[in-house]
């Protein structure tokens, strides 16, 4: 999006972005207090021993012939497998809190490195198990440091209602552009190549009842997604750094285009979905089962998605239950669609919901973003998830940008 000069660190730019009227509240560096080699292994045996009082596993794990081969390490986690890759930690190296690891003797045999979890590199609170990395993270005994994140820099930025463009990457890098006189690159109207739809199939319709509400609505259909296929380790650590749990590769999708370019998107599975997907009014005394499992009391001045079955969804707040994403979902009807700040303000507070998508809408989102962003949406879908581009369907309302006119003397520096 922006290149910024290579000696910026994490401070620079945040004096930048304080300079530009932006709140940075603190620079984080991820993995601080990492000293030491964490390199990429495989394990390749793993043996139970089951005469302690909990389960101990003795592992022999390759961590490249430049680390020595084939060590082995005890650890007590039940998450992973032979054949896993791995983040191992080598003797000296040391972990946040001045954890220094060391080969030493223990369960009967000498532990020589150590299988690390996210908590245990300061990377993150999950403490569940071993980081499991995908096949492709790296070769065995690469540096597993830039792979996880560790020594990234975070900016954690109070976003006030009035800068509701800043609650995504593309806002913060055109204010960098802006600050550091570079070119920049805007993503938000850059057209992505998807594949052509596929001869013969027709993807999921959509409309808008009240253009004034919704005044543009899409819906990209990508069908024969692979339903096990997982986020890349890359997205999965760029969310849970902004605070998001990854779910599942549609969901995460969704998730980090939003948080890339400010536009919210919204993943149905298309079996489930009966007639066209729209925007509308909710009658009075109608109901919907949102995504968090609460049953909420809708009434005509609720802004509701709709398919011939009934309300399927919040509009720019939280989709329903009845068709949301699961783990057997393969065909997907994705939503970007543009509602009025107002409307979407008022839901919010009359149901007490703040959600990602209503923070980002009641701040008001550029018009022009939803196409665009649903494209870069399906683009990493089917990158990563297979399937096949049927198409988009859209409707849209007469476009009237704003225009303000000024003499040209009036700002100043």
């Amino acid at each position: 999006m922006v290149d910024i000069p290579p000696h910026e660190g994490g401070r620079d730019i945040a004096e930048r972005l304080v300079r530009a009227g932006l709140e940075v509240e603190t620079v984080e560096v991820i993995g601080e207090g990492v000293i030491g080699i964490l390199v990429v292994g495989h394990v390749v045996v793993i043996e139970e021993l089951t005469e302690f009082k909990k389960p101990i596993r003795w592992c022999q794990v390759d961590v490249g012939p430049e680390h020595g081969g084939v060590r082995g390490i005890i650890c007590g986690a039940r998450n992973f497998a032979a054949g896993d890759m791995v983040v191992v930690a080598l003797p000296g190296t040391v972990l946040p809190g001045g954890f220094t690891i060391a080969s030493r003797e223990t369960y009967g045999h000498t532990s020589d490195g150590m299988i690390c979890s996210e908590r245990e590199l300061g990377l993150g609170d999950n403490h569940d198990g071993i980081m499991v990395l995908p096949e492709a993270a790296g070769e065995i005994g690469a540096d597993a440091a830039p792979i996880v994140g560790v020594g990234d820099e975070v900016l954690d930025i109070a976003v006030t209602p009035d800068r509701g463009y800043a609650l995504s990457m593309r806002g913060i890098a055109r204010e960098l552009a802006f600050s550091y006189e570079v070119d920049f690159d805007d993503p938000g109207i850059r057209v992505v190549e998807l594949p052509a739809p596929a001869a013969g199939a027709v993807p999921a319709d959509c409309g808008s009842e009240d253009f004034a509400a919704c005044g543009l609505f899409t819906i990209r259909t990508v069908t024969g997604f692979d339903t096990s296929a997982p986020s890349p380790l890359w997205m999965q650590r760029r969310l849970v750094l902004c605070g998001i749990r990854p779910v599942s590769l549609a969901v995460d999708v969704t998730n980090y285009v939003m948080l890339e370019l400010g536009q919210p998107l919204h993943a149905f599975d298309l079996d489930k979905l009966s007639g066209p997907v729209r925007a509308g009014w909710a009658k009075a005394g109608s109901r919907l089962e949102t995504l968090d499992h609460v049953v909420r009391d809708l009434g005509p001045d609720d802004l509701v998605i709709l398919d011939d079955s009934g309300i399927i969804g919040l509009a720019g707040t939280m989709g329903g239950l009845t068709s949301e994403i699961d783990d057997a979902t393969m065909n997907i009807a994705l939503e970007a669609a543009h509602f009025s700040s107002g409307v979407v303000a008022r839901a919010s507070r009359r149901h007490r919901l703040s959600t990602e998508a209503s923070r980002r809408f009641e701040r008001g989102v550029d018009r022009i973003l939803a196409p665009y962003a649903s494209a870069r949406a399906a683009e990493l879908l089917i990158r990563f998830g297979g399937g096949t581009y049927v198409g988009m369907t859209a409707v849209e309302a007469q476009y009237r940008p704003s225009r303000i006119s000024m003499p040209v003397t009036e700002p100043s520096d």
